[in-house]
């Protein structure tokens, strides 16, 4: 076979042969464990054996690809460890928290310190003893029936709906489970993790790809934990734990009653939140609204904009963008582009200079950006609000309060919108939150910019970096969360994505991505229904029809 290592040389090798095998000899060039490889387009665990002339990406843990296969491992690794220390424990990995994974694990007791600290070291003995993880493909029937016997209702639920013969089950050391995802071949690769106990469950401390052989010391992030904690209590009261529970109402054509429910849940949130500002609206003069790329910010400003209505206040927008400087004084980004992400892309002083005038009730003349011609223009007439006017703005930006240097923190109310996903596929498979996130955004670029998904894909780890810089470091500044995902969101946004992320070749990079959404969606069953979406829905903001965009 002829074999060309990307990035290094063609090899000759005379038999079949592990990825594995191969990946000895080219590990010195890399700061972190190699973790899989790209065969000819194709993303293939390090097991998989080569056997005609191709070509051979290797993947380490710097790579978004690499670190969900570590996860996905070190996942694994845990729920074997609390097994064998809890014996007849159920676990459920529920979410993202700091920098790890909060699970629960329900026993006949409540866990504590002593028992988290004897599934660590559980994990660390058999990441010592470097146990091998075996998949074996079996009859989907084999493996329903293996699942009911053990009393995991989440697996049964979910593979169900399974359309192939069969599914690839993993075993590691005598335990069999089901992953969404590829592994490592062995727990001798799962060398980097911590267990922390966290009242009433566990946070499973990882890695991050910048960092991929560090463990940071754990982050409290309070704010966050309480939103999760919402909407698990939200994902109960609709009776969805999971991905197959959704799809049985999908089925039996109860999705309309989950989407009116889902939909009041977020009505109701966002009163609240209106509430709490017309309390104390005489104090609360500047409404600051923050968040990731396809949070939903748009459309969750113009409800809250209602709501503060109802109350009684008149509440007026003011955009960010509209403070940008000129384009020929925009600092640039590393592509030698005007970085308009960047703080110092906003003419700071001006911004502030008018938000103290308009508190103070002068009048001002609001600018209003052009992005063709990259300079800053004014309105032709001067506004001026009253008390009870709130100005609401929208930027990702809003909770630095670098932002608002010159407004009093008593004049300020910064809101932090994001969609953090409710349920899961299963207990032990996670539904990524960014995933989640760039669905949305690949149907709306479609839809608004004609922008194909290879587009939108291709740029979003820009659009991660510019959060990880700029949004996330701030979030627990901010006076109140709102979670903006739909419990139904996949099921609808499924019909819309799958034929775009299909347009993505197999020879092109982004087709990794656009496949791990793909087999993802398959586990989903469709909503083709929308008229019970209101139009007032933050999903219309990605897929259309709603009253605040179209």
């Amino acid at each position: 076979m002829n074999i060309t290592i990307k990035g290094f040389e063609n090899i000759s090798i005379d038999k079949a042969i592990k990825l594995v095998e191969i990946a000895e000899d080219y590990q010195h060039n890399f700061n972190s464990p190699i973790i899989a490889a790209i065969v000819d387009g194709n993303l293939r665990e390090l097991t998989y054996v080569l056997d005609k002339d191709c070509e051979v990406e290797f993947i380490d843990m710097s790579t978004e690809t690499g670190m969900k296969i570590y996860l996905r491992s070190l996942i694994f690794l845990f729920v074997k460890a609390c097994h064998d220390i809890i014996p007849n424990c159920q676990v459920r990995v529920e979410h993202s928290l700091g920098d790890g994974l909060y699970s629960e694990v329900m026993a006949e007791e409540p866990i504590d310190e002593e028992e988290v600290a004897a599934v660590e070291n559980r994990m660390r003995q058999l990441v010592e003893k470097d146990v091998p993880i075996k998949k074996n493909k079996i009859p989907i029937e084999d493996a329903l029936d293996m699942f009911e016997k053990a009393g995991m209702q989440d697996k049964v639920r979910l593979l169900k709906y399974r359309k192939e013969e069969y599914i690839n089950i993993y075993e590691l050391d005598g335990m069999k489970n089901y992953f969404y995802g590829y592994m490592v071949p062995s727990t001798g690769y799962l060398k980097w993790f911590k267990l922390k106990f966290y009242l009433p469950g566990i946070i499973l401390q990882h890695p991050s790809k910048t960092n991929p052989t560090y463990i940071a010391p754990y982050r409290e992030q309070p704010k966050l934990s309480s939103i999760f904690r919402e909407s698990n209590r939200w994902a109960q009261i609709l009776g969805i734990p999971d991905v197959g529970a959704l799809n049985d109402c999908i089925t039996s054509g109860k999705s309309g009653e989950v989407i009116r429910i889902a939909e009041a849940l977020h009505e109701k949130k966002i009163a609240q939140i209106a509430d709490i500002i017309y309390k104390d609206s005489e104090q609360l003069r500047i409404i600051l609204i923050a968040g990731p790329s396809s949070s939903g910010k748009t459309t969750f400003a113009q409800r809250l904009i209602v709501q503060l209505m109802v109350n009684g206040l008149k509440p007026i927008s003011i955009s960010l963008d509209d403070y940008f400087l000129d384009r020929d004084k925009t600092p640039p980004g590393e592509n030698g582009k005007p970085n308009f992400e960047a703080l110092e892309a906003i003419d700071l002083k001006l911004f502030n200079q008018h938000l103290t005038r308009l508190i103070q009730g002068k009048e001002v003349i609001l600018p209003k950006f052009n992005f063709q011609t990259g300079k800053r223009e004014y309105r032709n007439s001067p506004i001026k609000i009253e008390k009870d006017q709130p100005i609401i703005i929208e930027g990702i930006h809003g909770l630095n309060e670098h932002l608002t240097a010159s407004i009093p923190k008593e004049n300020k109310f910064k809101i932090y919108v994001s969609a953090l996903t409710q349920i899961n596929l299963d207990n032990h498979n996670r539904i990524s939150t960014t995933d989640t996130r760039l669905l949305r955004r690949i149907v709306r670029d479609n839809r608004c910019r004609a922008a194909d998904a290879k587009r939108t894909i291709s740029i979003w780890p820009s659009v991660m970096k510019g959060a990880q810089e700029n949004i996330f470091p701030y979030q627990e500044e901010a006076d109140i969360m709102f979670n903006s995902a739909l419990v139904y969101e996949i099921p609808v946004l499924k019909k819309y994505a799958v034929p775009l992320l299909k347009q993505i070749k197999i020879q092109e990079p982004e087709y990794i991505k656009a496949n791990h959404l793909l087999k993802f969606l398959e586990y989903v069953e469709p909503i083709d229904d929308e008229r019970d979406i209101p139009l007032t829905s933050i999903i219309r903001e990605f897929i259309g029809g709603g009253c605040f965009h179209d």
